[in-house]
C-alpha cells in the first residue's frame, strides 16, 4: 500500500530536549492507524509537524505527498485536524459552527446549508442542528468537532486524543465513526492511550516511547511479534481423558510442546499446547480428540493481547 503519511528521521528538539528523536513513520493510505505511547512520549509534537503548527529540528515529513515545511498550504487542503484540547464557540448554534468553518475553507455559501446537514448526519447530531453549542455533552462536542474536520473534504484525519474524557458510550460512537470514514476512504491517523479503542478498530499501529518508534505494522504483524507461537488451552472433563490426550495431540505437526497447567475453578484438569501451524492443525486438533471419543469441556486459543505487547515494548511506562 501507498503511504500516505511518513517521516523520515524526524527530530525536534526544545533546548536540550529531544522530543521526537529520528522517527520514521509510515502510514498506509486508507489505514485506520494508531499511534500509541506513553504520555510524554512524543505524540502530540509529531501531529503538530505533520499539521505545519510546528517546523521539525530536523528531518522531513510528508502528508499526501506533500513536504509539511515545503507545502504547507496544500498539506492543510490534504488533512482534517483535531487537536486534544479543541475549542468551541460557546455563542453559536450547531449548525453556524460548521457553516462558519465552511466559510473558511471557502466552500461557496450555495453549497454550505446542504453540506452542514451531511455533516450533521454523519456525526448524528441532526436533532441538535439549532441548539446552542454550549448546551451540547462533551461527546456531542467531540463529534460536532470532528464533523468540523470533515468540512472541506479532507483525505487524512489527523485526532489527536479523540476519545479523550468521553464516557463508554461516547467512546464507542467516536469509534464507529472512525470505522465509517475510513469505509468512506479516508485514512484515519490519531493517537490515544486507551488501547482498547486501538485494538478493535485499527488496521495499523506504530507505539511511541521517548520521541522513538519502538515497533509499527499491521495489527496482525504486531500480535505476532508479541506471540511468534500460539497457546491452546483444553479442558477435559476426566484426567483420563487428559492423558489419552496428550498422545494424540503431541503428534501433530507444529505441536512444539504439550503443557498440563493448573485445574478449571471447576477442578477440570488442563492442558496449554504450544503451537506453530496454522489454522488447520488447530481443526486437526479438535477433530482427532471428538474422534477418539475425549469430552472436552472447554477449547479456546490465548488472544495476542495489545496490552502485552504495549508494556514490553514501553518498559511497562504506561501512565
Amino acid at each position: 500500500m501507498n503511504a500516505i503519511i511518513e517521516t523520515r528521521n524526524l527530530v525536534k528538539r526544545y533546548g536540550k530536549l529531544e522530543a521526537v528523536s529520528n522517527l520514521n513513520l509510515i502510514v498506509p493510505e486508507g489505514a485506520i492507524y494508531g499511534f500509541v505511547g506513553p504520555n510524554g512520549a512524543g505524540k502530540t509534537t509529531t501531529m503538530r509537524i505533520l499539521t505545519t503548527l510546528m517546523r521539525p529540528t530536523s528531518g522531513e515529513a510528508y502528508v499526501a505527498g506533500y513536504e509539511v515545511t515545503r507545502d504547507p498550504r496544500n498539506v492543510r487542503r490534504a488533512i482534517g485536524y483535531m487537536p486534544d484540547f479543541f475549542g468551541v464557540y460557546d455563542d453559536m448554534r450547531v449548525w453556524e459552527y460548521l457553516d462558519f468553518f465552511a466559510a473558511c475553507y471557502d466552500i461557496p455559501e450555495r453549497e454550505r446549508a446542504t453540506l452542514v446537514d451531511d455533516l450533521l448526519e454523519l456525526v448524528d447530531l441532526t436533532h441538535r442542528k439549532n441548539d446552542m453549542v454550549d448546551k451540547l455533552s462533551r461527546g456531542m462536542k467531540q463529534r460536532l468537532c470532528l464533523a468540523r474536520t470533515l468540512a472541506h473534504d479532507p483525505q487524512v484525519l489527523i485526532l489527536d486524543e479523540p476519545a479523550s474524557g468521553l464516557d463508554p458510550r461516547a467512546r464507542i460512537e467516536i469509534r464507529e465513526l472512525l470505522v465509517e470514514l475510513a469505509n468512506m476512504g479516508k485514512t484515519v491517523f490519531f493517537s490515544s492511550h486507551i488501547l482498547s479503542d486501538v485494538s478493535e478498530i485499527c488496521t495499523h499501529i506504530g507505539i511511541i516511547e521517548a520521541g522513538q518508534m519502538v515497533a509499527q505494522g499491521s495489527m496482525e504483524e504486531m500480535r505476532r511479534q508479541l506471540m511468534p507461537h500460539r497457546e491452546i488451552k483444553i479442558t477435559f472433563l476426566t484426567v483420563e481423558d487428559r492423558e489419552r490426550a496428550k498422545g494424540l495431540i503431541g503428534s501433530i505437526d507444529g505441536v512444539d510442546d504439550v503443557v498440563e497447567i493448573e485445574a478449571s475453578e471447576k477442578g477440570r484438569p488442563r492442558l496449554k499446547i504450544i503451537f506453530t501451524g496454522e489454522d488447520e492443525g488447530v481443526a486437526l486438533m479438535s477433530q482427532r480428540l471428538s474422534t477418539a471419543g475425549i469430552a472436552i469441556v472447554g477449547f479456546s486459543e490465548e488472544e495476542r493481547s495489545l496490552e502485552a505487547l504495549f508494556m514490553r515494548v514501553t518498559k511497562g511506562l504506561v501512565t
